[in-house]
């Protein structure tokens, strides 16, 4: 699949290894040669291959607090404005009782944290995806048995589909592909 189909958009270019240690280099030239949007694909784990990717840097855990800190705002302040609507003076108790609001606004901390790391997540990874364009390589079932695969994307900054296959190339792989979208309704 050298050419993407008619009518379909490119997604990027794959780069097909045999080794770990190929792999591995491949993805360290990448970074240095200025590309960031890149992937790789591999059968186990690769040490030092995560720190590469910048796998650590991530969003979701300031989602996670935000979520907890809107479900603690959000439980607090729906128990204060609601004795402040409808007070009940009982016994001479204060209408605004921070121990007694604690319970509800801790459990909606927690709920609120775990629906905005979930949530967080999906939209993070790009999911629910049905299919993705890297299924359509005949080769690629292979990531999961014993080859290893670069991706470089589309939407790299520096993403040239002639500059790209050539780099690619420079890193010794078994073979380099174009990858594309499936098409796209008219």
């Amino acid at each position: 699949m050298d050419e993407p189909a008619p009518g379909a958009s490119l997604f990027g270019m794959l780069a097909e290894f045999d080794r770990a240690e190929r792999l591995l280099d491949g993805v360290k030239q990448a970074r240095e040669a200025g590309f960031r949007r890149v992937d790789a694909y591999s059968p186990f784990p690769i040490e030092g291959l995560a720190d590469l990717l910048d796998f650590n840097e991530s969003y979701l855990p300031w989602l996670t607090f935000a979520g907890g800190l809107t479900g603690a705002v959000a439980g607090f302040g729906l128990q204060v404005l609601t004795n402040l609507d409808f007070p009940l003076d009982i016994g001479n108790r204060p209408l605004i009782s921070t121990p007694a609001f604690l319970l509800i606004a801790i459990e909606l901390t927690f709920l609120f944290a775990v629906l905005f790391a979930i949530g967080g997540m999906l939209a993070l990874n790009h999911l629910p995806r049905l299919h993705h364009p890297l299924f359509d390589l005949e080769a690629f079932h292979l990531a999961s048995l014993d080859k290893f695969f670069l991706v470089v994307f589309s939407t790299d900054r520096r993403f040239d589909a002639a500059a790209t296959r050539h780099f690619l190339e420079t890193l010794r792989p078994v073979r380099v592909e174009l990858v594309g979208h499936a098409e796209e309704p008219e």
